[in-house]
């Protein structure tokens, strides 16, 4: 990825691009969710971003640097680590309010934290340990309503099943980001998104004998919209870490949390609870302490953040 000259304004403009982009891909999944297993889903997601993916890599000329790797076992991991984060998540749009299912996708980066010290080895102190404190109780209090279940016969089993998927594909997602740490070590970023969309298709594919099923034409336009969309956020995602520093737009990813709270209750007739705004914003602030912190440490992982594709 070429370094271009530092303008804040517009890496801010394409990030919180991104972040929108990314909102109404969650939407069209959770429309298109109705008629298809979270496999199929997945499929269309990363089929469909494809022809952006490869339109992109050979406008910069780097179709052929995007093919080349390495490390194909990193690749390989990286995918089923990220492609099962991204079928959970689905699974859990099918289930779960908009808006409560981005606030359980926040323990993404707190959970990264915790897997970076116990697998990379990373030293983690006072501030670190205090905002994966705050993250965790504000994941608990987003999820406590839903585990009631199991001491509250009159709440719903199947909600809780959809909370608990969801969180576990958050963990999925943080260890993806552990491996894209890794990836980015001998891997180019072109590199990275081609072969993880690639991966994520194949893989996808292999869930068809499980029981897929035809969606009706509306959901089938959602679908393919879901995957555009995904690829277009993907680049835009990219694109803006190369105009500023990581520490200056990685706070507008908790954008999405707008978007999908006036989204979920414009198209879904969505409105969140107390407990998920109370605990979605204390995993907020947990995520923007964690920033804040790695600034002041001065951790180069802007160029792992550039290439993550968002697993769902």
């Amino acid at each position: 990825m070429s370094v271009a000259a530092p303008n804040a304004s517009r890496a801010i403009a394409l990030k919180v691009a991104s972040v929108f982009l990314f909102v109404v891909m969650a939407s069209l999944i959770k429309f298109g969710s109705r008629d298809v297993p979270p496999g199929e889903a997945v499929f269309f997601r990363s089929l469909f971003a494809l022809p952006v993916i490869f339109g992109w890599l050979a406008l910069k000329g780097e179709l052929a640097d995007g093919c080349k790797t390495q490390n194909p076992l990193g690749h390989l991991w990286r995918g089923l680590i990220g492609t099962s984060a991204m079928a959970m998540s689905f699974a859990g749009l099918a289930i779960l309010p908009l808006s409560e299912v981005k606030a359980i996708q926040y323990a993404a980066p707190i959970l990264v934290v915790v897997f970076a010290a116990l697998i990379l080895g990373e030293r983690i102190r006072k501030v670190r340990i205090t905002a994966v404190a705050m993250g965790m109780i504000g994941v608990l209090i987003i999820l406590w309503p839903r585990l009631t279940t199991f001491s509250d016969t009159a709440s719903d089993p199947y909600l809780a099943f959809g909370a608990m998927i969801v969180l576990t594909g958050s963990a999925c997602a943080a260890m993806a980001q552990i491996f894209v740490r890794r990836l980015v070590e001998t891997e180019s970023a072109s590199s990275i998104v081609f072969w993880f969309t690639i991966t994520s298709t194949v893989l996808s594919l292999l869930t068809a004998p499980f029981g897929w099923a035809m969606p009706a034409a509306d959901a089938f336009v959602a679908l393919v919209l879901a995957g555009l969309c995904g690829g277009v956020g993907q680049i835009l995602l990219t694109q803006s870490y190369r105009y500023a520093d990581v520490s200056v737009i990685a706070p507008f990813d908790y954008m999405s949390m707008l978007f999908a709270l006036v989204i979920g209750y414009v198209l879904f007739d969505e409105v969140p609870t107390a407990a998920m705004l109370g605990g979605a914003a204390l995993v907020i602030a947990a995520g923007a302490l964690i920033i804040w912190r790695e600034r002041q440490l001065g951790l180069k992982r802007g160029r792992a953040r550039a290439v993550v594709t968002r697993d769902g």
